[in-house]
């Protein structure tokens, strides 16, 4: 699989990153070429990675390129809406994420398309992030049959973005893993949206269980 993946430089998206970097396992196997789209490098070096740096997150003419023929697009771009304004809160979880799957399906019109929402999403909540990020869902399924991913805590390294408090809880956190629709290991949540992408799962709503599910499925 060629992979165009958004947010490398996050939380989740780092975690997805490393495990379609794994030098063992599956993911060394099936993955040929990770693409990440960043506003500034990310100074890693790997075989396999493809860094296109831009920052015009909704006009992606100029990184056209990093659309093409790529099998998937992992978009795991994404920010805590105590940490922004609305008006940003929507332009992050909702405008990139749609200029994203255009310009996918312009140049890559077969490729899968999976979007991290969140546990909790509802399109009809009367909570501001879950509808954004509910509304965002249904027309990304509708635009481009997007799956649509609603992991619960994700145990992944902190990244500069992350507020403090998920620093500080996460080692509390860890002892919802035995809990399937409380907890997911960073990485598994990239293996399962590869082995999603192998199984060419499509418009779907993705709950935490089903993630783990997956995750497992990918590594068997």
């Amino acid at each position: 699989m060629k992979i165009l993946l958004f947010g490398a430089s996050g939380m989740a998206g780092g975690a997805v990153l490393r495990a379609c970097l794994a030098e063992k396992g599956v993911a060394a196997s099936v993955v040929e070429e990770v693409r990440v789209l960043v506003r500034r490098p990310l100074g890693l070096a790997h075989p396999k990675l493809r860094e296109f740096v831009h920052t015009n997150y909704l006009d992606y003419a100029a990184a056209a390129e990093a659309f093409r023929a790529v099998d998937a697009c992992l978009f795991c771009l994404g920010i805590s809406v105590t940490q922004v304004s609305k008006e940003e809160f929507v332009k992050i979880s909702h405008d990139y994420a749609i200029a994203a799957a255009n310009a996918l399906k312009a140049q890559s019109p077969a490729a899968a398309f999976h979007y991290i929402s969140g546990a909790g999403t509802r399109a009809d909540s009367r909570t501001f992030w879950s509808k954004v990020k509910g509304q965002t869902e249904n027309e990304l399924m509708d635009l481009v049959g997007a799956d649509c991913w609603r992991p619960a805590f994700i145990d992944a390294a902190p990244s500069a973005s992350v507020p403090k408090m998920y620093a500080m809880l996460r080692p509390a956190l860890r002892l919802l893993k035995p809990f399937r629709s409380l907890y997911i290991l960073g990485e598994d949540l990239g293996r399962a949206m590869l082995q999603a992408t192998r199984e060419n799962l499509r418009r779907r709503v993705i709950e935490n269980p089903e993630i783990r599910a997956l995750a497992a499925r990918f590594e068997s």
